[in-house]
């Protein structure tokens, strides 16, 4: 373990409160793709789990953060990839915080991507080291922020990110009993069923699999369980509809959890910020943007 990664892990934090001063920018989602700046000073966020690829570069001081049983540490024009489901957390590593710019992906665009690369359905591409130097990713990173979410833009971020995330990593061939058809009708069902609970026995009817060999595919796939892909989407319905000025209450009733409580429980749970602080920090500009 290098010296960065063990004073992330033991001394890096001493110097930042549990919460600091911060701020966030984004667009999105569009197309599955949805881009964040932000910057923090302190704790940035508890640990929490993305149905999304999430892949983004630092563009000032340290960002430290857990992931996969270790203190990572990322440097300005490093990238980070963080997998789908993966449990990780986030906070500056000295007291003049960090900043960065992040892309999230739906990994159902990233398999389209990499179907097309291919030539057939494949595994989510894995990349084992989650900072690094590539070029690759780092370029489309750049020009997703560039381009902006114009939809012929956001096809080509997204090729660009999956181009690279082979390159760095790719997968394991496909096993032969996977029902790529059977998961995209499951996939496509629970997007426009998100504001309500979905049983299994829908989805077995709707893809032909048994809930356990859906389980399975779906997260060979899409790198995620049917169910938190749902709750994904109905964040991200509830993140565009506190963008309007609801109240968090409405916009709990409105996406479909059963009271407020429980929609702040589940917030916090996936994105790693509550509901309150996430408009907050949406509504401020404190601290240097990034360059």
């Amino acid at each position: 373990m290098s010296d960065d990664t063990r004073s992330g892990a033991e001394g890096l934090e001493r110097s930042c409160g549990r919460s600091g001063a911060g701020w966030l920018a984004g667009a999105g989602p569009v197309g599955g793709v949805e881009l964040l700046r932000a910057w923090f000073a302190g704790e940035a966020y508890a640990k929490h789990r993305h149905d999304t690829y999430a892949i983004g570069s630092t563009d000032s001081g340290v960002q430290v953060f857990d992931y996969r049983g270790a203190a990572r540490v990322s440097r300005p024009g490093q990238v980070v990839v963080l997998h789908p489901d993966e449990v990780h957390d986030g906070r500056a590593g000295t007291r003049d915080g960090f900043g960065y710019r992040i892309v999230y992906v739906e990994p159902s665009r990233i398999a389209d991507a990499v179907r097309a690369i291919r030539g057939r359905p494949h595994p989510l591409p894995f990349v084992r080291e989650p900072v690094g130097t590539n070029a690759r990713l780092a370029r489309a990173v750049a020009d997703a922020f560039r381009c902006g979410l114009a939809p012929l833009a956001a096809d080509a971020v997204v090729v660009e990110l999956a181009e690279g995330l082979l390159a760095a990593g790719g997968g394991p061939a496909i096993p032969r009993r996977v029902d790529a058809p059977a998961v995209e009708r499951a996939r496509e069902f629970l997007e426009a069923e998100r504001t309500r609970v979905v049983r299994s026995a829908e989805l077995e009817a709707i893809t032909g699999l048994s809930r356990y060999e859906l389980a399975r595919q779906f997260r060979l796939m899409l790198g995620t369980s049917p169910h938190r892909y749902l709750l994904g989407r109905r964040l991200a319905l509830a993140r565009q509809r506190m963008a309007d000025d609801r109240t968090l209450a409405d916009v709990a009733y409105e996406v479909g959890f059963a009271d407020q409580a429980h929609f702040t429980r589940t917030f916090k749970t996936v994105l790693g910020l509550t509901p309150a602080r996430y408009r907050a920090l949406a509504a401020s500009r404190v601290g240097p943007a990034p360059s």
